[in-house]
């Protein structure tokens, strides 16, 4: 014969997932009231129960197994929307997107790490070297165009697409008869949106040509550099920026319009060292 309450064979009494007060749960998880208050409203770590009369909140033991896999995924400085999508779905699943978030942020590191190696040098006084300086006369030319303001991790992906849509528009006005470019009137960042236009020469004789933007570049003298691949990717596309601009300042000439890159094959598939784009401003 058994006690009330003790499973015949095991030492086990009580409930086998018992309730924990805010508090106690609080202690034990190594979160503050506040931050639990602040999951729940996010749905990341509900409480089991909440007391009708004066709204205490009650958590299970078992949910200390996922307040302490939400404590340790704050500690990578992961954005709650990001802990909430992984400690919600299945194991496998919830690693994958782990996995996929670190590799992320350790692109991310990387970039970081190139900026400040950039801004050290140039806090330093340091002039980037490298750097082809040249000039060159640019005659007029009919360009489609497309405008848009845009931050820098939308950049990439606008550009791809509007120089597609530009490129159809092209094979009905005689076809493409110079390299892409993209002018950029405005700083792109996290900050600022330009704005930014893509460029695409096509025939002056398709001036006036209805149902597709498209203006006059003017004739115009510009310095520019050719870029390797490598060179283009940001932050190393800044070090090549200033250079320029140190340059013109040297030559004691002046900047008469917004700076282009000016693309020179297909990006995505050209080799690290491949000249891919030369970086250009007008000048007078």
């Amino acid at each position: 014969m058994t006690r009330p309450g003790l499973v015949a064979g095991t030492a086990t009494l009580g409930p086998v997932d018992p309730e924990l007060s805010i508090g106690v749960f609080a202690r034990r998880s190594r979160l503050s009231l506040k931050a639990l208050r602040l999951y729940d409203r996010l749905g990341l770590l509900t409480p089991t129960r909440v007391d009708e009369r004066n709204g205490y909140r009650w958590y299970r033991e078992s949910q200390l197994v996922t307040a302490r896999l939400v404590v340790m995924l704050r500690r990578l400085d992961m954005p709650l929307t990001k802990i909430a999508e992984i400690v919600s779905a299945p194991s496998r699943l919830g690693a994958e997107l782990l996995a996929s978030y670190w590799t992320d942020a350790e692109r991310r590191f990387s970039v970081q790490r190139e900026l400040v190696e950039h801004l050290r040098n140039k806090l330093e006084g340091k002039v980037p070297t490298g750097f082809d300086i040249r000039q060159r006369e640019v005659p007029e030319q009919l360009v489609l165009a497309e405008q848009r303001h845009t931050k820098v991790d939308q950049l990439s992906c606008w550009i791809g697409s509007a120089m597609g849509r530009l490129g159809k528009a092209a094979t009905d006005h005689g076809g493409v008869t110079g390299h892409p470019f993209v002018v950029y009137y405005g700083e792109v960042s996290e900050d600022s949106d330009g704005p930014v236009e893509a460029c695409l020469p096509i025939d002056l004789g398709q001036a006036g040509a209805k149902g597709v933007a498209m203006r006059l570049e003017p004739a115009h003298r510009e310095v520019y550099t050719v870029l390797r691949r490598a060179q283009v990717e940001f932050p190393q596309i800044l070090s090549a920026y200033d250079r320029v601009m140190s340059w013109i300042g040297e030559q004691e000439l002046v900047v008469d319009g917004a700076p282009r890159e000016i693309y020179l094959g297909d990006f995505m598939t050209a080799d690290p060292e491949a000249e891919i784009c030369e970086l250009a401003f007008p000048i007078r």
